[in-house]
């Protein structure tokens, strides 16, 4: 799976998104018409050399410090020859910037009026930005954590803690991780935020596991103690099973009944708070027997499940430990008609595929099979391997039509 990872080490600014893309493969001829495809706008890059590593810098060169709403804006850009796609991602960027200045000022994003991310520059690296990602197509958009420096900043409205109030607003409704530091120094702009947080649907501690096709650096402005560079590699990722974000919630009991244990089990599958739950038997202290409670859920049913464990099994600790990722097959649920004996049933039938829809496993619905064997008193694994079989069948007949209208 093609993916992009910005690994923002010295945070990011527009301009530094778009060198970085355009030093990792993207058309750097149509990035640049597009920029200047906004009146007045004029682009150069040079290739420079931050604390030995060599990097672009992209100046976009232009008359313009007004000041503009987000209606005025739109309007520059929809004045511009680029394709309507990349307007409209534009569009979105800024609207996420308008809504979150909105936010900090109390008004409507019509109020706003864009300072410094309202200048013809700005507006040249959103649209620089949007267009070099088009032209990388990656399918997935990674992040690992954004640097935001540290200090105060000087701006329009006076001077500010780093990251500036519209920086943290931004981040705040996005799928980015931040840390501040290293420096005292503003590592990472709105628009770079704003850029970052429209595209990015994942932020990972680390680099992820993938095949490397290209590597690329942005240069900053600044001379810092560290490269003032953003990072991107461009490859492809190790997934054919899909990452999965997890927590393991755990808990040792010695004087729980196994009905309430049953009892605790049910009701946590069936309110779908949990993935999976599990008892284990445990040897305890003092040498009593004891059970050892695991209960596998996504990172936001945490509050929950961890009352439910304290309130129903009277336990005083629970262990919650994050899980880095799993990997899990995509699952689909399918009904079919299946002949079994003289008669015909429908079933409910678990298809589990890789990301690139290879099938790698078909379970039949075990309430459905059992059903079956009371109506008919065919025995029960008789009925789920021809209900399997069946599936299978129904499954490939049904992917060699699909190719078959793909190949028309």
């Amino acid at each position: 799976m093609k993916a992009i990872v910005f690994d923002p080490f010295s945070g990011a600014s527009g301009d530094m998104i778009v060198a970085s893309l355009i030093d990792a493969g993207a058309d750097r001829k149509r990035v640049v018409e597009a920029m200047e495809s906004i009146r007045g706008v004029r682009v150069e890059i040079k290739r420079v050399v931050k604390r030995g590593i060599s990097a672009l810098k992209l100046n976009v060169i232009c008359n313009d410090e007004s000041s503009r709403t987000l209606d005025e804006v739109i309007g520059e850009i929809e004045k511009t020859s680029i394709e309507e796609e990349i307007k409209e991602e534009a569009l979105k960027i800024f609207n996420l910037l308008a809504e979150a200045e909105a936010r900090i000022h109390g008004k409507s994003p019509d109020e706003i009026h864009f300072h410094e991310i309202g200048a013809k520059d700005a507006m040249a690296d959103v649209i620089g930005a949007v267009t070099a990602i088009n032209s990388l197509s990656p399918e997935r958009i990674i992040s690992t954590p954004l640097r935001t420096g540290g200090g105060f900043v000087e701006i329009h409205h006076g001077k500010y803690p780093v990251p500036a109030p519209a920086t943290l607003e931004i981040l705040r409704e996005s799928n980015l991780l931040l840390r501040g530091g290293p420096v005292e120094e503003e590592l990472l702009t709105p628009t770079g935020a704003a850029i970052l947080a429209h595209f990015v649907e994942k932020s990972e501690n680390f680099i992820p596991q993938m095949r490397i096709r290209a590597t690329g650096y942005g240069a900053g402005s600044k001379e810092l103690k560290i490269p003032n560079v953003l990072r991107v590699i461009s490859g492809d990722l190790d997934d054919l099973l899909v990452e999965d974000e997890i927590i393991l919630l755990e808990t040792n009991v010695d004087d729980i009944t196994p009905e309430i244990l049953g009892h605790f089990t049910e009701e946590l599958m069936t309110s779908r708070n949990a993935l999976d739950v599990s008892i284990i038997p445990a040897f305890m202290k003092k040498g009593r027997s004891g059970h050892l409670i695991r209960v596998i859920a996504k990172p936001e049913k945490a509050g929950w499940i961890s009352r439910k464990m304290v309130s129903e099994l009277g336990t005083l600790g629970i262990r919650i430990i994050p899980v880095k990722h799993r990997l899990i097959a995509l699952r689909r649920n399918e009904r079919i008609e299946v002949r079994i004996g003289e008669r015909v049933y429908e079933v409910s039938v678990k298809i589990a595929e890789d990301s690139d829809g290879n099938i790698l496993n078909i379970s039949p619905e075990y309430e459905d099979c059992r059903r079956i064997h009371e109506i008919s008193e065919i025995p029960l694994k008789d009925i789920m391997r021809i209900v399997e079989e069946s599936a299978y069948h129904r499954v490939q007949k049904n992917e060699a039509l699909k190719r078959k209208q793909e190949d028309r």
